[in-house]
């Protein structure tokens, strides 16, 4: 199977159908980006890489982060972490603040809003210098000291970040959030502003491909169990209220963030990254979408 060929092809197809998304501009940095940008990176286990379109150019990752805090998280506390958050679906808009009432402040997953606050605090918790340590732990995975976050973009967020503020704060008024709502809303407006391209995420998330392991030196970074469950949480809750739809459309475990970047995951085979910055209206990359079905249907490769 030639997947370069492929994926040039899938690109082509779908760069030139009707862009019917918007941009996220209730975040205004976001709101800058030029919306026909369209870039896809594919990087495999045995070290094959090809990228496409604007597979070069740095975007902000949003909530693809909150894979990474969960992975550094859960490394760290094992199964007890999931005494704070959920692993069921939301069923709800990534803002929600509607489950947490009836949950007494335990969110549904940690790729909501909420579960990443709820993550964050723990971070704040267990990290000495937390937005240091975290940026430390992402490039260390990828053995990329490139990444970073965006002082823009976090800024932006923060400013118009009013529902995150009540999200943290309800949180904080069944104890679920132990440390000052300032600090972990700090946190979480920052590693949410990470930047990456299309390649350097589709290389970081390839430890997710590979059980657990730096894909360069074979170093585990979470136990291949840990590997396997965040694998299970993106595929059931890594796309909002879409999760269902992508699960039946594409098949892979996945996570998307309103930057427009959507990553794949195929365990033990490689991580796709594509990133079309306008969103449907569920707030995944409208054209990621439509890329990731017809690949995995061209290729007949899922995890099904």
């Amino acid at each position: 199977m030639n997947l370069k060929e492929i994926i040039e092809d899938i690109y082509e197809n779908v760069k030139g159908i009707e862009q019917k998304g918007e941009l996220a501009s209730y975040i205004p940095e976001l709101a800058k980006v030029n919306s026909e940008n369209f870039g896809v990176h594919i990087s495999t286990i045995d070290n094959c890489n090809f990228g496409v379109g604007n597979s070069k150019d740095k975007f902000s990752i949003q909530s693809i982060a909150k894979v990474l805090s969960l992975s550094l998280a859960y490394r760290t506390l094992g199964e007890s972490i999931w005494e704070r958050v959920g692993v069921e679906p939301s069923g709800t808009a990534f803002n929600s603040l509607v489950q947490l009432e009836t949950d007494k402040g335990i969110p549904r997953n940690p790729f909501i809003n909420a579960g990443a606050i709820v993550i964050s605090d723990i971070l704040i918790s267990i990290l000495e210098n937390p937005k240091e340590d975290f940026l430390a732990f992402v490039r260390s995975i990828s053995n990329d000291d490139g990444i970073n976050y965006s002082t823009e973009i976090s800024q932006s967020e923060k400013n118009v970040g009013f529902r995150n503020v009540a999200l943290c704060n309800f949180i904080k008024s069944f104890d679920n959030i132990i440390n000052d709502p300032a600090d972990v809303l700090d946190l979480y407006f920052n590693l949410c502003s990470l930047e990456m391209n299309s390649k350097q995420l589709s290389k970081l998330f390839l430890f997710l491909a590979n059980d657990g392991r730096r894909l360069f030196d074979n170093k585990q970074i979470i136990t291949q169990s840990q590997s396997k469950r965040i694998n299970a949480l993106m595929l059931t809750c890594g796309f909002y209220d879409e999760s269902g739809e992508f699960a039946f459309k594409v098949g892979l475990p996945g996570k998307s963030g309103v930057g427009g970047a959507i990553v794949a995951v195929h365990p033990k085979h490689y991580a796709l990254v594509v990133w079309s910055p306008k969103l449907n209206t569920k707030g995944n990359s409208y054209k990621g979408m439509k890329f990731l079905e017809e690949f995995t249907t061209r290729t007949k490769q899922s995890i099904f």
